[in-house]
């Protein structure tokens, strides 16, 4: 049996290898997953871990790595957060489980209201509450089809919205989300999305968010047609599909055609929410004020459980019994998401999120002038990714990218590869990590790149 050790902040915030990266233990366990869990369920990193807190992974060989993931951008407010772990176990010393469709509580009231309040918008608001982000997007277009009576979806290229049956149809990306897996759900579309250092190559000069707009809105009007379109979903900043940041102007353009079409906008804001990106919400940074936004990932300390959340009238378009789902805004899931939600407030983690964001842009300037492989920077606060081309072109060079993040690994800091060529590293260190340790694991990933270069 695994002894599991205190982690939580109490947990010694400093990197150490004391063993291979996965070490004897991790490798023994590892054989165990082979044995007894499905092959499709991988790992970036096959370490076990016995603790977690700060900016610290600790492993059952006693390593202690950096940790740049977060549980792609899940435990922003920290891992074993205390307002997070008092509230659930308050919780679940009083009960675990009713069913708030049979029997209702305070804790989904308390999470939807302050959901209302803190998304963007002084609109009347309303929420529902759900267990991942793939349940909230697929329940954010069944609403939209409802309230408007229309079919169509569109979503962008890049994008990455789940892996059940209509997201799966949003995603872009084949392998290994989609392959084998269809047929797909059907009236999805995908329109082109703004890729600034992609599309000023392809354009031969500047392509502002505004002409990115245009070129996507016609051909929404080609193909799919305004009065058949029921939603326009998408991130923000697109997570899985590299961090692609639209030019200034794409959002608030795509959000003006909806509102002039009452076509629903949705803010996927799964990955990039709750202060990740140096706002509460990505879509802040430019004002863009969406009709329905869903959120998961960094809602609840770590603990499954994601929302929509829309103007009310579109949200109360949905018949009694249309919404819900047995395990949907667990009670002991929106205890964990108070938790978080005052430790975002109290604790300012926008603003932490910014100050990363300052450093590691500068810290990765620094290892970009020394490595031509690196074609961009970008990200908002600590939401950070680089790109990583062959030298001289826009080439996606997935190969050097593993031997990074590889190195990066064996060298105790957690990285993860993405994209939908697989040439991004990216970045998402949790919001209460400590600048010490922030700029030691940039130091390691700069030491990656001079190994491999070497």
């Amino acid at each position: 049996m695994t002894t599991v050790e205190s982690g939580g902040p109490g947990l010694a915030q400093e990197r150490r290898v004391v063993t291979s990266i996965p070490g004897p233990r991790s490798q023994e366990l590892h054989a165990r997953k082979a044995a007894a869990v499905a092959n499709g369920v991988s790992q970036t990193l096959p370490i076990y871990i016995t603790a977690a807190g700060g900016g610290i992974l600790r492993d059952i060989d006693g390593n202690q790595l950096i940790d740049f993931g977060a549980g792609i951008a899940v435990v922003n407010a920290g891992n074993a957060n205390p307002d997070v772990v008092s509230r659930v176990q308050e919780q679940v010393a009083a009960f675990t489980h009713t069913c708030f469709m049979v029997t209702p509580y305070e804790g989904y009231v308390e999470v939807a209201e302050a959901l209302n309040r803190l998304t963007p918008g002084d609109h009347p608001k309303k929420s529902a509450l759900f267990n991942s982000g793939a349940e909230a997007v697929e329940n954010a277009v069944k609403i939209a089809r409802r309230s408007t009576g229309r079919d169509a979806v569109v979503v962008f290229d890049h994008a990455y919205h789940g892996r059940t049956n209509l997201t799966m149809a949003m995603t872009a990306k084949n392998m290994p989300y989609k392959k084998g897996f269809g047929p797909f759900a059907s009236e999805v579309y995908r329109a082109p999305m703004s890729y600034p250092l992609r599309d000023n190559e392809a354009a031969g000069t500047k392509l502002s968010g505004e002409d990115a707009a245009k070129r996507a809105i016609s051909q929404i009007e080609k193909q799919v047609g305004a009065d058949s379109l029921a939603a326009i979903v998408i991130e923000p900043i697109q997570g899985e599909g590299g961090f692609i940041v639209p030019a200034k102007g794409f959002l608030p353009a795509l959000q003006a055609w909806c509102n002039d079409n009452d076509v629903v906008f949705v803010a996927d804001e799964v990955q990039t929410g709750f202060a990740r990106t140096g706002q509460m919400f990505a879509c802040e940074d430019e004002g863009v004020v969406p009709d329905i936004i869903t959120t998961a990932k960094g809602i609840a300390g770590g603990l499954p459980l994601s929302a929509v959340t829309g103007r009310a009238e579109i949200m109360d378009a949905v018949h009694g019994g249309g919404l819900g789902g047995t395990y949907g805004g667990n009670p002991v899931a929106c205890a964990a998401a108070l938790g978080a939600i005052e430790t975002f407030e109290r604790d300012d983690l926008p603003a932490k999120a910014a100050h990363i964001g300052e450093i590691m842009l500068g810290e990765l300037t620094t290892i970009r002038a020394q490595h031509s492989a690196i074609a961009d920077i970008r990200g908002r606060g600590a939401m950070i990714a680089i790109e990583i081309t062959k030298p001289g072109t826009l080439e996606p060079d997935p190969e050097l990218t593993a031997a990074v993040a590889a190195e990066a690994h064996a060298n105790g800091l957690v990285v993860l590869v993405t994209g939908t060529y697989s040439n991004i590293l990216r970045f998402l260190p949790p919001l209460v990590i400590s600048e010490e340790l922030l700029r030691e694991g940039l130091g390691v990933l700069s030491d990656a790149f001079d190994a491999v270069d070497k």
